[in-house]
């Protein structure tokens, strides 16, 4: 099941949705209830991160971050929102975007 696209993993995550009962249309979720349990599952990951739980299963960083992912990918599917393009457009943007450090609380490295 390796070198699946994001629009295979989506179909996946939205068939196993719809076999859960988790929604699959605009109308059968609540938006903002989808983006808090994303943030839910990003505070979880860093958790995670926090006890070093790194890998190993349930509530690990990886495990965390692939309920991320898999949250993201299931609302953008039930909201059609094509994914890798929208990826592939946002990169385009910040090839050309500069991030001026002395004004972000973020470390970057260059």
């Amino acid at each position: 099941m390796s070198d699946l696209t994001l629009k295979q993993l989506q179909n996946m995550i939205l068939q196993q949705a719809a076999d859960k009962g988790f929604g699959t249309t605009p109308d059968e979720i609540n938006v903002a209830e989808k983006i808090a349990l994303i943030h839910s599952e990003v505070s979880e990951a860093y958790e995670a991160y926090r006890h070093k739980n790194m890998t190993g299963g349930k509530d690990s960083f990886e495990d965390e971050l692939s309920d991320v992912i898999q949250r993201t990918l299931h609302l953008a599917a039930v909201m059609n929102v094509d994914i890798e393009q929208a990826i592939l457009n946002k990169l385009k943007i910040n090839e050309s975007r500069e991030w001026k450090s002395d004004e972000l609380n973020e470390t970057l490295v260059k």
